[in-house]
């Protein structure tokens, strides 16, 4: 187990361990999420093209193509939102770095060389336990 995942019961950010994963993974889609939702961007100028992209099951969603497309978009932009609202609420300073860290799955070291992280591994470390149990506050 990394560093990232060894928060005690007593830790005031702490989580049950499967439900830290499932909000890890959850994160670890954003950049797919990304992808779709500009994918998608594209798509709106050929509409027709977004069923490549989708299963339609009749009697469920719309059959207008334009609808699917904004719906899908919806999807996509809630779930980034979530994540990026949640590091903002996390630290108003350091967000950015805590969005690539849990998007991401990059370590303290990693931040630090890719992107020079302004404050020590402990308290990055802190803010990464904070952001899950706000996650999990959020997606309760």
């Amino acid at each position: 187990m990394s560093e990232r995942n060894e928060v005690t019961k007593n830790n005031k950010h702490w989580i049950e361990k499967y439900r830290y994963l499932e909000l890890k993974h959850f994160c670890l889609q954003y950049p797919i999420w990304l992808r779709a939702y500009n994918s998608l961007d594209s798509l709106s100028r050929r509409p027709t093209d977004l069923a490549m992209f989708e299963k339609y099951e009749k009697g469920k969603g719309h059959s207008d193509p334009t609808a699917r497309l904004a719906e899908a978009r919806i999807y996509y932009r809630d779930r980034m939102k979530l994540v990026e609202n949640t590091a903002i609420q996390t630290s108003e300073s350091l967000w950015e770095y805590i969005l690539e860290g849990v998007t991401t799955g990059s370590s303290y070291d990693i931040l630090k060389a890719k992107m020079d992280i302004p404050c020590d591994k402990g308290t990055y470390y802190e803010l990464y336990h904070k952001f899950f149990w706000l996650l999990n506050k959020a997606r309760d």
